[in-house]
C-alpha cells in the first residue's frame, strides 16, 4: 500500500534527487570498485531500482540515505557476481595472477624463486601512505586485481571488516577468503615492487 508521501513524489522531485546525489554516489561507488565504468553502471542501476521502488520510500529517512542503502546492495551484488565469475583485468602485472602467480614466484618445493624473492623495503619508506606518487601506484596495482580479489582486499584492509562479514558479503568460504588474501597480497607486493621500488 502506497503512503501518501510516496504518492506525492513526482518525477520532478526524483530528478532533483538524481541531480543532488549523483556525484556523491558515484564517488562512493568508485571508492568501492576502483572502476569508473562499474561505478557509473552501479549508480545508474541504483536510480533505476529506486524509481521502480519509490512506493517503498516513506520519507522517514533522508533520500540520500535511502539511495545509498540501495547502492550498497548493488555494490555487494556486483562483488558476489565478480567472485563467482572472475575476469582478470588487463595489464602487464597480470602475468602474475592465479596459479601463474604462484608458479612465477615459487619453485615446485614451495620456496621463493631467487629472482622473485621480495626485496627489502627500506625503513625510510614507512610513511608511504603520505606520498601522493605511491598512492597512485597503489591504486594502479589495486586495479590489476581480479574484481573478487579487489573486493576482499577493500573490505579487509580499507574498511577493516572481520572475516565472517567478508565471507557473508561475498558468499565465500573462510578457506577461500584466506587463499584470496594470500594471493592478492602477493600480486600487490609484486606490482608495487615493479612500479615503485624498482623505478
Amino acid at each position: 500500500m502506497q503512503t501518501m508521501y510516496s504518492n506525492n513524489i513526482s518525477r520532478t522531485i526524483f530528478e532533483q534527487w538524481v541531480e543532488a546525489y549523483t556525484d556523491k554516489m558515484y564517488s562512493w561507488a568508485f571508492y568501492k570498485t576502483n572502476s569508473k565504468e562499474i561505478a557509473e553502471d552501479l549508480v545508474q542501476d541504483t536510480f533505476l531500482a529506486a524509481f521502480q521502488a519509490i512506493d517503498k520510500f516513506e520519507g522517514k529517512s533522508n533520500p540520500k540515505t535511502w539511495l545509498l542503502a540501495i547502492l550498497n546492495n548493488k555494490i555487494a551484488e556486483h562483488f558476489r557476481k565478480s567472485y563467482q565469475n572472475p575476469i582478470t583485468s588487463a595489464g602487464e602485472e597480470n602475468q602474475y595472477t592465479g596459479d601463474s602467480l604462484l608458479d612465477a614466484l615459487f619453485d615446485t618445493d614451495g620456496h621463493w624463486i631467487k629472482e622473485q624473492q621480495p626485496g627489502h623495503w627500506n625503513e625510510e619508506q614507512t610513511n608511504l601512505l603520505d606520498d601522493a606518487g605511491f598512492l597512485q601506484v597503489l591504486q594502479h596495482c589495486m586495479g590489476t586485481l581480479q574484481p573478487g580479489w579487489y573486493a576482499v582486499i577493500q573490505l579487509k584492509y580499507m574498511e577493516e571488516r572481520k572475516g565472517a562479514f567478508i565471507c557473508q558479503e561475498l558468499n565465500i568460504a573462510p578457506t577461500n577468503l584466506w587463499q584470496i588474501l594470500h594471493r592478492a597480497k602477493l600480486q600487490l607486493r609484486k606490482c608495487i615492487e615493479v612500479n615503485w621500488f624498482k623505478k
